[in-house]
């Protein structure tokens, strides 16, 4: 079967009993970096069927190579060994494992012969939803525009109707764009009953 891969995995191992929960793990580290975490435990389920198969009715050399391939579309899983014999499916249940568990966690799959012993595939379809990356970031609401805040000795509307350039020199207006996202909008403090000094903002000077 042929297909262009858009990312792929190939790794060789002995198939047995005690390698087969490391090839899980390796697997499924695989799958969740290509975002397909919603494929972890089938293809997992499936490659475990096939190297249990490997283990049980492969005489000799158990020389495993199991390969992922996603092209955007298809989720492809090969187990391939160096027995020439095709297997056959002899049950038609899921639970017992074999080419049945197989048939049962995939959308196709397949086997054939190769010039080494054989291999055996199957496919998943990967819905373009699933691997869309899931930290999206809320758009931030507007903040309406204000009028400019009061200095102490109450000047500012005088100065705001002389021009905006007077009344620059009396206040700094800060503008909701120049806070960080986090940031919450300033609230004017208390106006002290003690001589207000006049060479003091009424904003801390970082605002601007």
């Amino acid at each position: 079967m042929h297909s262009e891969a858009a990312c792929r995995y190939t790794m060789e191992v002995q198939a047995t009993l005690e390698r087969i929960p490391q090839v899980r793990r390796i697997l499924a580290a695989h799958l969740r970096h290509w975002d397909l975490e919603a494929h972890v435990g089938p293809v997992c389920r499936a490659v475990d069927a096939l190297l249990q198969n490997v283990v049980r009715h492969v005489p000799g050399d158990r020389t495993c190579r199991i390969e992922l391939r996603w092209t955007g579309r298809h989720l492809i899983t090969s187990v391939a060994d160096r027995d020439p014999r095709l297997p056959r499916m002899t049950s038609s249940c899921p639970t017992k494992g074999g080419l049945a568990a197989v048939a049962h966690l995939s959308d196709s799959w397949g086997t054939c012969g190769t010039d080494e012993g054989k291999v055996i595939w199957f496919t998943r379809r990967v819905k373009q939803a699933e691997h869309l990356r899931r930290a999206v970031r809320a758009p931030v609401a507007p903040v309406p525009a204000s009028a400019p805040l009061p200095t102490v000795d109450g000047t500012a509307g005088d100065a705001w109707r002389d021009g905006p350039s007077t009344a620059r020199r009396n206040q700094r207006i800060v503008f909701a764009d120049q806070f960080p996202r986090a940031a919450t909008t300033p609230t004017v403090s208390s106006v002290s009953t003690t001589q207000p000094n006049q060479s003091q903002p009424l904003l801390p000077s970082a605002a601007v």
